[in-house]
């Protein structure tokens, strides 16, 4: 249940943040979510990659379909050498999700250490 609601809040809280602030903003979300729901490392790991990856998916697909895949493609094609606008948009919620991951494992671990 923490999970969920964890994982909830903090594609939540990283999306409204994302309005206002710029795109590191959901490291701060992840990270204050991570804090004020306590989980174990490893879940903390999972949900903050697992929100933070389906919400940048989610938002790369939504403006990849918008401008009918050209920027998508065009970008692939620079960075990946590949005109795929589906890896592009993988590639996107990967290192989203990588962010959101290791700001919620960081604040999981900096709570951890403070029981000690």
């Amino acid at each position: 249940m923490r999970f969920t609601l964890s994982l909830i809040l903090t594609a939540a809280a990283g999306y409204i943040l994302g309005i206002f602030f710029d795109w590191w903003s959901i490291a701060v979300a992840a990270f204050v979510i991570a804090l004020l729901y306590p989980q174990s490392p490893g879940r903390a790991f999972a949900s903050g990659f697992l929100a933070v990856f389906l919400l940048w998916g989610a938002l790369a697909l939504m403006m990849d379909v918008r401008n009918d895949h050209i920027l998508a493609s065009r970008m692939g094609q620079l960075i990946l050498q590949s005109a795929s606008p589906a890896l592009m948009v993988i590639v996107t919620a990967v290192l989203g999700g990588l962010i959101g991951a290791l700001s919620a494992l960081s604040a999981s671990v900096l709570r951890y250490r403070r029981k000690k």
